[in-house]
């Protein structure tokens, strides 16, 4: 009979496998949550062109965008919420506002809110309404 001294691990060896794991851990995590924050951006801006085709196709103006054009993602736990402004003589008749939602993951993210106006304008504005120092480039990428 063997012992079970002979299939077990020793403490080097599981130091050394944890070690190693988290090794890859340390650098795993930034690129995930980078991507996380990625697909909440595409979320968002997706949204917002939902959004945009639904008032196009509306003859009467709208006051608000209705459940599930108000916030991205559409359904669940939102992670932006969609705003409706009105007309005014730089918009061409709407712009659509996709704010971070103040207690979600995205509140402090450098691409603020994402703005599309109805002249299919885009851009980014920080939480007191300024432009972001983030380019747009970089904010709609892949869009």
């Amino acid at each position: 009979m063997k012992s079970n001294r002979d299939n077990a691990f020793t403490l080097l060896e599981l130091v050394i496998a944890l070690a190693v794991a988290a090794v890859v851990a340390a650098f795993a995590l930034p690129g995930w949550s980078a991507q996380i924050a990625r697909g909440h951006r595409i979320d968002a801006v997706a949204a917002l062109y939902r959004a945009a085709q639904l008032v196009d196709a509306q003859s009467a103006s709208m006051a608000s965008l209705p459940t599930g054009f108000d916030q991205a993602p559409p359904t669940g736990t939102p992670v932006y919420r969609l705003r409706l402004m009105p007309a005014s003589d730089s918009n061409g008749g709407y712009a659509l506002i996709a704010d971070p939602v103040e207690t979600g993951p995205m509140r402090g993210d450098a691409c603020g809110a994402f703005v599309l106006d109805a002249t299919g304008a885009r851009s980014n504005h920080a939480g007191d309404g300024g432009a972001v120092a983030a380019a747009i480039q970089m904010c709609w990428r892949d869009r």
